[in-house]
């Protein structure tokens, strides 16, 4: 028995480990150098797996060792958890909201204004004077319970699948460049008087790469219109929603949405980024033809 014993301790120590991860154990070896891979290590080959150092030094398939990874239809890196983002941009809007409710002047700081107070009293705060802080501060203020409860229920409902279908990176970079898309809009053509907050302009951003998503992978795109359809009821049938931050947020959204999920493979990043930079370049001239005519 205890020969028996000492012969499986043997085999055991016997099990190939990763030559980049000792702590791993794996029956796999790289087809050139025949070094043993763990399943992070591998690197598809015509025949096989190959290890890192051989893709590297050109002996291989030529791919980077990251090359067999899977990724998203938009080229994004998938995760554990594809819904990450999605969880720390509710956490930073709820988190902004008890603020807000703790002290109520807070948010006098936070809202989306051109100039306050308006003519013939001197101005002392808004975009016209210097804070430009609050295109970006704005997209996280609530004020109504019933406000940042619709919007935090639509951005888990539309922002979590979208998420995970981008990658996190290309589905950061449409929330905030619709959300500024729809604060542009705001500044350009509310009064400078007319305070605009919450998260409304970047989710409807989301909506609109969500459809320009679905009409990429043919799938059924009735059940997202409907909800959009009943959105924009809501945005121009009640006076105090800022109309223009949705439209804003829902044009960046559809105009870096299908950036996203139509860039050719090639030039993948340089046309999805490089959209993203065009939508921020009109939204900040029409921040500073507005800037002007208030100043």
């Amino acid at each position: 028995m205890d020969q028996a014993a000492g012969s499986a301790q043997d085999a055991a120590r016997s099990v190939p480990v990763c030559y980049r991860h000792p702590d791993r154990e794996t029956g796999v070896r790289c087809t050139r150098c025949e070094r043993p891979i763990c399943p992070e290590c591998m690197v598809s080959a015509s025949v096989g797996f190959q290890c890192p150092d051989c893709v590297r030094g050109g002996s291989g398939t030529g791919h980077s060792a990251h090359a067999s990874r899977p990724r998203t239809v938009a080229g994004g890196t998938v995760t554990a958890d594809p819904r990450l983002l999605t969880k720390i941009l509710i956490g930073i809007n709820i988190a902004v909201f008890i603020a807000v409710q703790a002290d109520s002047s807070l948010v006098d700081h936070l809202v989306l204004i051109g100039r306050w107070p308006p003519k013939p009293f001197t101005p002392i705060m808004g975009v016209a004077d210097g804070e430009w802080y609050r295109f970006v501060t704005s997209m996280f203020a609530h004020q109504e319970y019933w406000h940042i409860g619709f919007n935090m229920l639509s951005l888990w409902w539309i922002g979590g699948p979208l998420e995970a279908a981008l990658g996190r990176a290309r589905y950061l970079a449409v929330y905030f460049v619709s959300g500024l898309a729809g604060g542009a809009l705001t500044y350009l053509v509310a009064s400078p008087a007319q305070a605009s907050l919450g998260a409304s302009g970047a989710i409807f951003g989301l909506f609109g790469a969500t459809a320009v998503l679905m009409r990429r992978l043919n799938y059924d795109m009735r059940p997202v219109i409907a909800l959009l359809v009943i959105n924009l009821i809501f945005t121009f049938g009640f006076s105090n929603i800022a109309w223009e931050a949705h439209i804003g947020g829902l044009v960046g959204g559809v105009v870096t949405g299908y950036a996203m999920v139509h860039a050719p493979r090639e030039r993948r990043a340089l046309v999805q980024y490089g959209t993203c930079a065009l939508v921020l370049v009109v939204s900040l001239v029409l921040a500073l033809v507005r800037t002007a005519q208030l100043t």
